[in-house]
């Protein structure tokens, strides 16, 4: 997927940023979604599981996205095993956004995989793909900015705002985030992988 010219389509004079066929696709995903998933209680993973992948989700065994979340576009959307998407998580991928297994991204947490070419006049859309290695945690209402990458096991807290990559197994905080400390696994819980 690519976003169209700016130059010619003119977005910021209420032009289109995107194809005819992929906003006709959006519209399906969104009427689907509010129908089919956005009532259904916490037990129905499964049926959730489903119906993302039936629009082109990638989802690992036991990955889990709440009714309440919310997905710009599944095609663009990978999950890991185990992954947990929490209730009101906006996942605003335009570009790709992948989140390894046992990774958890919690209640109101944004995910934001695109920005604007902010020297163009015409203030063209850019995608800037998001990462997320295993074991991340993405806290409470944290935003992670495009283009950032989550290395393995590091932790965002709660409120937190990433525009930058983060190192391994390391805790942010803040707006910006900046590293606080070094998260440390329990040797005696390492957990089924």
């Amino acid at each position: 997927m690519t976003p169209l010219d700016a130059s010619i389509n003119k977005p910021l004079d209420g032009g289109p940023s995107f194809s005819l066929g992929n906003r006709v696709q959006r519209l399906v995903w969104i009427a689907a979604w509010l129908v089919l998933a956005r009532w259904t209680p916490p037990p129905f993973h499964p049926w959730r599981r489903l119906l993302l992948r039936v629009f082109g989700a990638k989802l690992g065994r036991g990955a889990r996205v709440h009714a309440s979340a919310r997905i710009w576009l599944p095609r663009n959307l990978e999950l890991g095993r185990n992954v947990l998407i929490g209730p009101g998580v906006h996942l605003y991928n335009q570009g790709r956004i992948a989140i390894g297994a046992r990774s958890v991204v919690s209640q109101g947490a944004h995910l934001c995989a695109s920005s604007h070419d902010i020297g163009d006049p015409d203030f063209q859309l850019l995608l800037k793909p998001v990462a997320l290695a295993e074991y991340c945690w993405v806290a409470a209402e944290a935003f992670v900015g495009p283009g950032v990458s989550m290395a393995e096991g590091s932790v965002l807290a709660a409120r937190g705002a990433l525009f930058e990559n983060t190192e391994p197994w390391t805790v942010y905080r803040g707006n910006p985030a900046s590293a606080v400390k070094q998260r440390v696994r329990h040797p005696d819980k390492q957990g089924p992988d």
